[in-house]
């Protein structure tokens, strides 16, 4: 049913209510291949209702649109509130994900709020850049409002992946009353070393990647249906006023005060309220887990899984976990101040990997959950293994021998997959065998026994370049016994970055460093009768943007060494208790216009020499439920590169977007070109949107901005 839901300071909003109650739940489990994903959940202790749209006021008279979920008697009993704020416009792009979680929040006693931040979505204003002092400050205000509903009891949680994982830890750096506890997921602390941008100081293509998506996003309208007659001035005020951030972005290459505001390892004392720190070995960002459990101050746990860049209750790969159960445990113990025993638990608990096949896609990866009660943890030793001519040490050995050179081969990276997986599609490291004409290959002997890791393997070079700029890509594999190579983990150094991300240095052609790679963390049992392999290249495409040269590395054995993080299986571990199994609330139907279409190609051109990576990411039309809005987009990204020349590199990604509801139809265009010279990055892109499939906007850039020491 749907009315006017008046009483919330003046302000109404269509709501919904749907069926609930304390009568035993009603289930319906959801198999792939015969393993349980997911229950759904149709009844829940306390009746809910939900606002679809109400408007909160900021203080310079800026409007955000919410949508809140909360118990019926929520008026009469009060309850704390859980919060996600995030730029992903909550009517359309995240009502899926939004529609399993946030009423299985009120369906046990807590409202749950889902904000559009300014300029996105149905609210107000100008999305000017991600993580943004401003955001914080409209976050702040949005606490305020929620402290003062006569619904809430003055507490507040705030939950988010990615983007709302990392304003979470940011929003509580600034210390507002209210917030009471976080859950951070998928998120980062260091926003120079752990995000899109860098990797070891080396460029990320997910720099511009993700900065297409973004792109697109901003050309968004917001609905009419919500905001009225005026959605055509928000809409060009967003068309003109947003700005290119990749042009910020290219412009700040150190780590500088650009990168440190919304770093919170700036100041790890500034957070005191709770964290619950979460991740998967999958994703792009699980090592924030390990450095925000050693470095905060407040009470905080860390979870990883083996998922890539989902909520834990539905990533693949599986299994998933009842993580929303989870939350209740921490929102009850944070925020209602019961006591559920989750801080008597083990500070950190981490999915050790048993060794498996490589494969671009899974649904399952299999292994146990392991625990350690602090960290860093004392049990985990560093194994060090020497390297010789190919050959990798058995930890017995102090020091190798020789030398060898990691000559240049642009195409290494090909078989890497995302440096962000999803889960969703083949976006996973496939078959490492597939790099090795380009690598420096470091192979054990057959392992006599399992060997398991936890944290980071740590690779200790010395070496020299011919080039004052040079990149060294570290991959750690575990060989099969029929000959396929999984990769494990990986890593990549800047050489220029080697002392300094804030005053990158070039090197001396000919003149030896010793340099330490970070390699990612990890939870990993390599199988006796396995072999553990090492692999060096000069190159990572398409993760990373190449050197402007091609380079020649000399690696002097004698002071090179790999470090693996050794820990011994406990008999504890078998006594953890198991997560709940998944659920979530009743999932939508949307009706599906158009399908979705993916696909992944490589294809290497003989007569050009020129090899081609493309990407279609076509998420089809669908008509939404309840306000029938039909919404699309489509994504096609290129990557080419001549295997000999890092100066071939380009990206080329488009990206349509379109939204309509009867005789109202708007959509936009986007598209970037990123190449490079010898001492500049060149991009090119274009602005179009359109009105009934006329042109009312267009906007070209061409820049060149200096490389530095990139």
């Amino acid at each position: 049913m749907a009315g006017s839901w008046p009483g919330h300071d003046g302000f109404a909003g269509v709501f919904t209510s749907s069926c609930a109650g304390p009568d035993p739940r009603i289930c319906n489990r959801l198999r792939v291949n015969e393993t349980t994903i997911m229950t759904e959940v149709r009844r829940f202790p306390r009746e809910i209702t939900e606002i679809e749209n109400v408007f909160i006021p900021l203080r310079d008279g800026t409007r955000l649109a919410a949508r809140i979920w909360l118990p019926k008697d929520a008026e009469h009993n009060p309850v704390p509130a859980i919060l996600e704020y995030l730029p992903y416009r909550k009517r359309d792009r995240t009502v899926d994900r939004d529609q399993l979680t946030h009423p299985y929040f009120a369906g046990h006693g807590y409202a749950a709020i889902r904000v559009d931040i300014r300029g996105s979505g149905d609210s107000e204003g100008v999305l000017k850049g991600e993580y943004l002092k401003q955001e914080q400050d409209d976050a702040l205000n949005v606490l305020d409002w929620l402290e003062a509903q006569s619904w809430c009891t003055g507490a507040v949680g705030m939950i988010g992946i990615s983007w709302g994982g990392f304003n979470g830890l940011q929003i509580a750096a600034r210390r507002h009353r209210a917030l009471k506890a976080v859950v951070s997921i998928c998120s980062t602390d260091d926003r120079y070393a752990d995000d899109i941008h860098f990797m070891g100081g080396s460029l990320l293509l997910d720099k511009i990647s993700w900065y297409s998506t973004m792109f697109s996003l901003n050309t968004s309208p917001p609905d009419p249906e919500v905001v009225g007659e005026k959605w055509r001035e928000m809409w060009m005020g967003r068309l003109e006023g947003s700005g290119f951030w990749l042009k910020d972005w290219l412009e700040h290459q150190r780590r500088d005060d650009f990168y440190k505001q919304g770093s919170v390892c700036e100041d790890w004392g500034a957070i005191q309220c709770p964290v619950y720190a979460v991740g998967g070995w999958a994703d792009g960002y699980s090592n924030a887990v390990f450095r925000l459990i050693a470095n905060l101050k407040c009470a905080r746990k860390g979870l990883i899984g083996p998922w890539a860049h989902k909520y834990p209750h539905f990533a693949k790969p599986g299994p998933q976990i009842g993580f929303l159960q989870e939350c209740i445990r921490w929102w009850d113990q944070w925020l209602k101040g019961k006591e559920t025993g989750i801080m008597n638990e083990p500070m950190l608990r981490m999915w050790m990997e048993d060794p498996a096949p490589p494969a671009a896609y899974r649904e399952h990866r299999n292994g146990r959950w392991i625990a350690e009660e602090n960290w860093p943890s004392e049990r985990i030793e560093e194994q060090k293994r020497a390297l010789f001519p190919h050959r990798l040490g058995n930890g017995g050995e102090q020091a190798g021998e020789g030398r060898v050179e990691i000559h240049p081969w642009q195409t290494v990276g090909l078989a890497a997959g995302r440096w962000c997986p999803y889960g969703a599609i083949p976006d996973q490291p496939r078959d490492q065998r597939e790099e090795e004409g380009g690598q420096v290959l470091f192979d054990s002997e057959p392992l006599s026994a399992d060997v398991e890791i936890a944290g980071f393997p740590k690779l200790d070079l010395g070496l020299a370049s011919d080039r004052p700029n040079a990149l060294v890509a570290a991959t750690l594999c575990e060989i099969m016994n029929d000959g396929s190579v999984t990769r494990v983990s990986y890593g990549v150094l800047n050489l220029t970055h080697r002392n300094s991300d804030e005053a990158p240095e070039a090197l001396k052609p000919g003149v030896s460093v010793q340099v330490q790679i970070q390699l990612n963390g990890i939870a990993h049992r390599f199988a006796k009768g396995n072999r553990i392999r090492l692999a060096l290249s000069t190159a990572y495409w398409p993760i990373i943007w190449p050197s402007p040269a091609p380079v020649t590395v000399t690696v002097d054995l004698s002071r090179s060494s790999l470090m693996l993080p050794v820990r011994p299986a406990r008999a504890e571990d078998q006594m953890l208790p198991d997560f709940a199994p998944a659920e979530h609330a009743p999932a939508l139907k949307p009706q599906m216009l158009e399908p979705e279409a993916h696909g992944w190609t490589i294809c290497h051109d003989v007569s050009t020499g020129v090899t081609k990576v493309r990407r279609i990411e076509n998420e089809g039309v669908r008509r939404h439920e309840g306000h029938d809005m039909e919404t699309g987009s489509w994504r096609e990204s290129e990557y080419s590169i001549r295997p000999d020349d890092p100066l071939s590199a380009r990206m080329d990604i488009r990206t349509r977007r379109q939204y309509r509801r009867g005789n109202w139809s708007v959509a936009s265009e986007t598209r970037i070109e990123f190449a490079a010279s010898a001492s500049a990055f060149l991009v090119k892109a274009r602005l179009e949107a359109f009105e009934e499939d006329r042109p009312v906007f267009v906007r070209d850039w061409s820049l060149a901005i200096a490389r530095d020491h990139a």
